[in-house]
């Protein structure tokens, strides 16, 4: 299962996209998480400093 991202709690801060390992999340007005490169890590979560990804 992929990570979701809640836009609107996202704030655009690319800390998630910082962490993870596979390159899988873009940012630009929110974070996108490419579901065919994310490895369900969820190194992203816990990242995440406005908890805005979820499981």
């Amino acid at each position: 299962m992929v990570v979701k991202i809640n836009a609107d709690e996202c704030v655009a801060c690319g800390a998630c996209a910082d962490v993870c390992p596979e390159g899988a999340i873009t940012v630009d007005d929110i974070a996108v998480v490419d579901p065919d490169t994310c490895i369900d890590c969820h190194t992203c979560i816990d990242e995440c400093p406005s908890d805005a990804i979820s499981e």
